[in-house]
């Protein structure tokens, strides 16, 4: 895979596996732009760690949430680097409840922070990659959003949406040399899964057919093939990155 002259945006790649995705297309030749929300110190790192491959890269903080952050988001990376590519749709929050707890503030922030954003970015960058004629839209959903989760109804409907919304701009784009595609990660092994008790983790993996939790890199070597030329006859798809283990739960 080669990504050189590629202009990627990564939301939410501050930390984690969006951190994870922005080092994984620099180090196959991308310029990237490093994004995420609140302390700009995790998202200068990981820039700075990318320029210490002799790659180009920016860090923004934006609210990808919010029409006027993402405007400026996309307007900064094309008036720095001429263009976008790729856009990486990563970033998202989790707060789960079950529906019966749960409050409206929680269903629309994660709907909001998980879902709207996938729209606003899309958007955004859409009308760029058309005039080349060429662009990857790849969308990070989640195996959740495939067979539900308890505890989970606002985080699964806005990864679910992930996944419509996918398809959709795969079939309105295509004839413009844009793909669009999804990742559903299983349970990644990030800050969030090393905070739940080991006897929890030892149940996740006994769910999991390849027996253990994925890393970050598994997601992240995944979307720089969906990104790169070898995939340019793959559009409108979901790729589970989960150890086989949404064919467990289905």
């Amino acid at each position: 895979m080669d990504l050189s002259n590629r202009v990627a945006i990564v939301t939410g790649s501050g930390r984690g596996i969006g951190r994870a995705i922005a080092l994984k297309l620099a180090e196959v030749g991308a310029t990237v732009v490093v994004n995420d929300i609140g302390d700009a110190a995790p998202v200068e790192g990981v820039a700075e760690e990318i320029k210490a491959m002799n790659r180009q890269s920016l860090a923004i903080l934006a609210d990808v949430s919010s029409s006027p952050d993402v405007a400026r988001l996309v307007e900064k990376t094309i008036t720095t680097y001429g263009k976008v590519d790729i856009l990486v749709n990563n970033a998202g929050i989790a707060r789960d409840q079950l529906v019966m707890r749960m409050s409206d503030e929680d269903w629309d922030k994660v709907l909001s922070v998980n879902l709207k954003s996938v729209f606003l970015c899309t958007r955004a960058v859409l009308r760029h990659m058309a005039k080349q004629h060429w662009g990857r839209i790849i969308s990070i959903a989640s195996i959740v959003g495939v067979v539900g989760n308890p505890g989970q109804a606002n985080y699964a409907s806005a990864k679910a949406g992930i996944i419509g919304f996918t398809r959709t701009i795969a079939k309105e784009m295509a004839s413009r040399g844009i793909t669009a595609n999804a990742i559903a990660p299983g349970f990644i092994d990030t800050e969030m899964t090393q905070q739940l008790k080991e006897d929890w983790k030892e149940e996740l993996k006994r769910r999991i057919p390849l027996g253990y939790l994925g890393s970050p890199r598994d997601v992240a070597e995944a979307v720089a093939f969906l990104a790169s030329e070898e995939a340019r006859y793959i559009t409108g798809q979901v790729l589970n990155v989960d150890g086989g283990m949404a064919g467990v739960w289905l």
